[in-house]
């Protein structure tokens, strides 16, 4: 999961992408970066950090021009200590072009081997979005070769780029000298949407992941990219959209709903936040069919995703809502924090307990969900240590069963608490007095019943179908084997940060 953005616009847009990613910044916060150009020539400054700490105002300076992309990372694939690997990504040929990416294409090491042999491209990173870049640009020089660039020709690659890869992409791509490109792969996994804004001298078009960044830097949000459909916005802002897949249907991710999204955006036509409220009433039944509410004393939201579920729930079992956990908003999200030990130790810096809320009571914690257990653990110990006679859990979403390889941070079994354990071994795990899950159909109905053209969901972590059809157990082994490796590079890096650190003591 990343944040992307792209503007076509009469006025400097260096400030505007800067408000955008601040506006994203939940979607990742390993690494930024920000492209923008003047005619043919691009300007470019990425590193890794958040937004606010990667643009400085001699950044911010060095990057003029009307029209630019950009993106927050959140790694999934390739390096997460590379700032190689920050976006975006360039290649002069053809034309000059460059990319951001959200999502992870499970065909990657094939498509590799595909440049070299028959393509005669280099990739000098493990990222796949420079994969997905060098097959974009291939098929923009086949496409366009001894013709004018035309919308014709663009789309004509897009769809070639359909044909060959596979797996969740976003995508938003500069040509030098002739406008944006954005597409989105042809099920529609990861979000992708427009908007436009007038201004002096014209017309002023973004597209972004979310429509928090549209709403929320002054642009009308005009619609969702629909799955398949490439848009290329010239550089008088002039909008051109084809459907560039033979297949398309729209199975968004449902965990964007569970707990990537902010709550004020609206993703393909489901608002985020009416979409937590319905998964705390269908939480709230599975509640009242478990345990009677007689024995909950108040209900207590884990900030910041679950609080709509959480008092959705709390009015429907006639229960208290309390803010019973006071978050650190100057704490990464943990969930996307690069590094299982990073995550582990972030936990009680990023929570404190408020005793009151919690002395003498039997209290009802609700998460948007439990992925690898070892946060839940922390915080029904200081649900303990604060003085809660008992801690039941209840987790807005169905148990984590299956690794996710479309962009999520949870790819390989041994990670997931849920993987091969019942209900009751994880409630002993993480030590609660009763633990309540979501219901996978539930869940789906619940979210499903806000736009009835939604065709399905990508659910795969929940129920582990998934919906590119080219997913093997070869492919998680070789996840797992990437992951191990990861881990090892993480020793190193903080190995080299000890001494750093010490050296300068």
């Amino acid at each position: 999961m990343c944040g992307i953005v792209g503007v076509i616009s009469k006025a400097p847009v260096n400030q505007l992408i800067y408000d955008a990613l601040l506006l994203l910044q939940h979607r990742g916060q390993d690494a930024a970066g920000i492209v923008t150009a003047v005619d043919r020539k691009f300007f470019m400054h990425k590193a890794r950090g958040m937004v606010r700490d990667v643009f400085r105002t001699r950044n911010m300076r060095a990057l003029p021009g009307s029209v630019g992309l950009g993106q927050v990372r959140y790694p999934t694939a390739g390096n997460a200590y590379s700032e190689e690997e920050a976006q975006p990504f360039y290649v002069n040929a053809p034309f000059g072009l460059v990319l951001v990416h959200n999502g992870n294409l499970t065909n990657a090491h094939a498509l590799r081997q595909e440049l070299f042999a028959i393509d005669r491209r280099h990739i000098n990173t493990e990222s796949d979005s420079e994969v997905l870049l060098n097959v974009l640009a291939h098929e923009l020089e086949r496409a366009a070769r001894d013709l004018p660039l035309t919308e014709d020709e663009i789309f004509k690659a897009v769809s070639a780029v359909h044909r060959r890869i596979k797996g969740s992409y976003a995508v938003v791509c500069l040509i030098a000298g002739y406008g944006l490109l954005a597409f989105r792969d042809p099920n529609g996994i990861r979000p992708l949407c427009y908007g436009e804004m007038e201004i002096e001298g014209g017309k002023e078009v973004m597209v972004a992941s979310e429509s928090v960044a549209l709403e929320g830097t002054g642009h009308r949000f005009v619609r969702d990219v629909a799955p398949g459909e490439a848009l290329f916005i010239d550089l008088d802002g002039n909008v051109h959209a084809r459907q560039c897949a033979e297949q398309a249907s729209l199975h968004p991710c449902m965990f964007e709903f569970v707990y990537l999204a902010r709550p004020d955006s609206v993703i393909d036509g489901i608002s985020v936040y009416q979409a937590r409220l319905n998964m705390g009433e269908t939480l709230a039944q599975r509640v009242i069919s478990t345990m009677p509410p007689s024995e909950i004393d108040v209900v207590i939201p884990i900030p910041e995703s679950s609080r709509p579920s959480a008092m959705q729930l709390a009015q429907k079992i006639g229960k208290p809502y309390r803010e019973g956990f006071v978050k650190n908003r100057y704490v990464g999200r943990t969930f996307i924090m690069p590094g299982q030990a990073v995550r582990k130790k972030s936990v009680r810096q990023k929570l404190n307990a408020i005793a009151q809320e919690f002395k003498g009571r039997n209290v009802l914690l609700v998460d948007d969900s439990i992925v690898r257990g070892t946060t839940s653990k922390e915080i029904v110990q200081m649900a303990r240590e604060a003085g809660a006679r008992k801690v039941y859990m209840a987790s807005a979403a169905p148990p984590v069963r299956y690794p996710n390889v479309y962009g999520i941070d949870m790819p390989t079994k041994s990670e997931l608490i849920a993987h091969n354990r019942s209900i009751e071994e994880i409630r002993e795990f993480i030590g609660a007095d009763a633990l309540i899950y979501q219901d996978v159909a539930a869940m789906k109905r619940a979210v499903g019943a806000l736009n009835p053209a939604i065709d399905g969901f990508e659910a795969s972590c929940f129920d582990g179908c998934y919906i590119t059809g080219d997913v093997s157990a070869e492919d998680f082994a070789a996840i797992a084997t990437q992951r191990a490796a990861q881990g090892d590079e993480e020793d190193t890096q903080r190995s080299r940060l000890t001494l750093h650190n010490t050296s300068e003591q």
